[in-house]
């Protein structure tokens, strides 16, 4: 499936801060476990900056976990938490500046596990180049909603300082 709306490479190679509130109203295109292709509004993420930010994986530096974030922006990095639910994030950014947006929502679906559960994704799309994916990328919706701010979820042991940065972006 061929599409002349998808993201190009250099919308995900710039700086999380730019990239993770152009992320909203973005179109995540996926094809479902049932091979059909689903589109859905994204509606909520959150962007992790590098080995500055304590809240990011990345903080402590590059691991088997975390390699694809080394690289440059436009694949995905897939982790699982609490044994049972795969986050989807897009890396960002520049080869050795690791960086990504957490997708916490999309239309329909509240939630980074209930989302990644309902699509069928799961640690195979590590690494999944978005530039030529043919189950899943991001289109250009042709609108920039008007969003919210506010702190990220679920990253109070990262400190006050990194738990506040009001990088979570949501409609």
């Amino acid at each position: 499936m061929v599409s002349d709306r998808r993201l190009p490479e250099d919308f995900f190679t710039r700086d999380v801060l730019e990239v993770a509130p152009g992320m909203i109203g973005k179109i995540l295109v996926i094809r479902l476990p049932d091979g059909i292709y689903g589109r859905y509004k994204v509606t909520e993420v959150e962007a992790y900056r590098g080995v500055e930010d304590k809240a990011c994986h990345a903080f402590k530096g590059k691991t088997s976990r975390t390699e694809i974030m080394f690289h440059d922006g436009g694949r995905l990095y897939i982790y699982l938490i609490y044994g049972m639910y795969w986050m989807l994030n897009v890396v960002t950014g520049k080869e050795n500046d690791p960086q990504a947006v957490l997708i916490r929502g999309v239309e329909n679906y509240s939630g980074p596990g209930k989302l990644t559960k309902a699509f069928g994704i799961d640690r195979s799309y590590y690494g999944e180049d978005l530039m030529v994916s043919e189950r899943i990328w991001f289109e250009d919706a042709g609108d920039a909603p008007l969003f919210k701010t506010g702190p990220r979820i679920g990253v109070n042991y990262a400190g006050e300082y990194w738990k506040s940065k009001p990088w979570r972006y949501y409609i």
